[in-house]
Parts: C-alpha cells; sequence; structure tokens
C-alpha cells in the first residue's frame, strides 16, 4: 500500500515538473518574440517620397541639402524632389495636396487672405535660413547706390532713363518677376513699399536665374535677386547707401530680406520631419546654408513678423 502510494506521488510530480517547465518555455518564447518584433520596429529605417515645390530663391539650397540627404545612409529609403515656379505656387500646392512642402519667401499668411484666411492657418512654417534681396544692374551701369524713392520711380515707370538718377544717358530696361513670386513681393514689400507696375518694354521671367542672366546680357537693364544668386556677372547697388552684406542683415540695417519658410499642411510625416531636422541641423546651417549666400536663422540679432515689423 505504501509503495502504491509513492508511485502515485512520483508520478504526479513528474506531471507538475512538466507542465511548469512547459510553461516557462512557452513563456520564454513568447517574449523573444515579441522582442525580435520591437527591435525590427525599433531599427525600421525611414521611407517616402518628398516632394518640395516653390521659392526659386529657396531653390539652391534645398536642391544641394537634398541630395547630401538621399546620400546619407539613414535616409536611403526616402527621395526627394524639388521643383521651383515660385512661392506663391509652392502655397498654393502644399495648401491643396499636390506637394508635401511648399517652399516661399513669404509668410502664408501673406499669400492666403480674406477668404482663403483658414488656408495658411492649415500650415505649419518651418524657417530654415534667411535671404537677402539687392538690387541688381548691368556691369556696365555707373549708377552704384539707389534711394528708396529712386527705385519707387525706376519701378512704376516714372523715371526710364538712367542719366535721371546720375547715370549716363541710357534706356532703363526693367527684368522683374511674375506676381507670384515671393522675391518679388519681397523686394516690393521691404525696398518699395508699394507694388512695382509691369512696366511696357520690361521683360518678366519665373527664374531667378533667367533674371541673372538677362541683367548680365542686357544694356541699362535692372533687376533684383537674392544674394543666392548673385555673382560677378552682374553689379549689386546699394540701398539707401548700405550694402546688402550679412554684417547689415543680421543687425536690421539692410531691411531688405526675408525668412525662408518650407511649410507642410499639418504637422509633417515622419520622413518629412526627417528632412526638415536635417535642414536645420548645425551640419547643414554652418556649411551648406553659409556656403550658398543664405543666413542661419542662429545670426539673426533680429526678427521680423508677418507685417515686417523688426524686433530685437
Amino acid at each position: 500500500m505504501k509503495k502504491a502510494l509513492l508511485i502515485v506521488v512520483a508520478l504526479m510530480l513528474t506531471i507538475g515538473l512538466a507542465a511548469c517547465g512547459s510553461k516557462n518555455e512557452e513563456s520564454t518564447n513568447t517574449n523573444s518574440q515579441n522582442s525580435g518584433t520591437n527591435n525590427a520596429g525599433a531599427g525600421e529605417a525611414l521611407s517616402g517620397s518628398i516632394l518640395a515645390t516653390g521659392s526659386s530663391a529657396l531653390q539652391p539650397l534645398v536642391e544641394q541639402v537634398s541630395k547630401k540627404f538621399m546620400e546619407d545612409a539613414k535616409y536611403s529609403g526616402i527621395t526627394v524632389q524639388v521643383q521651383g515656379g515660385g512661392s506663391g505656387t509652392g502655397l498654393t500646392q502644399v495648401s491643396g495636396g499636390q506637394a508635401t512642402i511648399g517652399n516661399s519667401d513669404i509668410f502664408a499668411e501673406e499669400k492666403f487672405t480674406d477668404a482663403d484666411a483658414d488656408k495658411a492657418k492649415e500650415l505649419v512654417d518651418h524657417q530654415v535660413a534667411v535671404i537677402a534681396m539687392a538690387t541688381v544692374v548691368n556691369k556696365d551701369i555707373a549708377v552704384d547706390n539707389l534711394t528708396k524713392q529712386q527705385l519707387v520711380d525706376i519701378f512704376t515707370g516714372k523715371v526710364t532713363n538712367w542719366k535721371e538718377v546720375g547715370g549716363a544717358d541710357e534706356k532703363i530696361t526693367i527684368v522683374n518677376r511674375p506676381g507670384s513670386s515671393g522675391t518679388r513681393k519681397t523686394f516690393e514689400k521691404y525696398a518699395l513699399g508699394t507694388k512695382s507696375e509691369d512696366v511696357k518694354g520690361s521683360i518678366q521671367e519665373d527664374s531667378s536665374g533667367t533674371v541673372k542672366k538677362l541683367v548680365a546680357e542686357t544694356p541699362g537693364a535692372i533687376g533684383y535677386l537674392a544674394l543666392s544668386y548673385i555673382d560677378d556677372t552682374v553689379k549689386t547697388v546699394k540701398y539707401e547707401g548700405v550694402e546688402a552684406t550679412e554684417a547689415n542683415i543680421v543687425i536690421g540695417t539692410y531691411p531688405v530680406w526675408a525668412y525662408e519658410h518650407m511649410y507642410t499642411k499639418g504637422e509633417p510625416d515622419a520622413a518629412t520631419k526627417a528632412f526638415l531636422d536635417y535642414m536645420t541641423s548645425d551640419e547643414i546651417q554652418n556649411a551648406d546654408v553659409v556656403e550658398l549666400g543664405y543666413i542661419p536663422m542662429s545670426k539673426m540679432e533680429v526678427k521680423r513678423d508677418v507685417d515686417g515689423k523688426i524686433t530685437k
């Protein structure tokens, strides 16, 4: 009897231990599987397609940085396409969902007003640099300084000959940007204080690069360009005696400058956020931004609001 009882107890212990072992193994396997899933999720590479359109003034920077971004192994799954078309186009396309990012030299509130004001509220502003615009003329023009009033008179057609502003007896040919251009809006707002006119005989071009080419090649030509486009093929003219230099811009002495905005409709997705973070990283701000003639946000000693008011 005692022997039979011992056998029963032994069998029960064996079954119990086997069951515990099975549960422990199952638990271990489950934890292992969960751990593997979590690790895979944490290390999953970003992927996606980004289309950035708009400002031709900002285009050189976005193009250069996007190439570096895609060459980085961390972002190899993300493609970035960059197109121009002007700030108005960029804002319209990002608002309408045709573009991921709308590049702009102006605040969205300046584009979307009155009945369209709600469109501006849907957009998130990512400021990536500061750009200044300067008046440029053909290198043969002797004039090296123009006042605000002289510029207004030229760009509204009241002054048509360089001799009227201290130059030689030569017809003035205006090379202007279209109404959708953020560069034009910035120049009108901060250099002229009024809208320019599409003066008879003037030339209108969509691209800042083409504006530079035409000013360089056309006798008597005048236009305006973002500093990122200016080289020795054209001549830069002072504004009210002040040069368009970084030193004058960062303290607000030279007034013709604007923020470079990269707008998204709502908060950006992970891939777009990675690209925008890359744009504002120290690596890009201290190298590419400076190299291409823009000013890093961190260097500005003054701020400007949507109404153009400058504060320290």
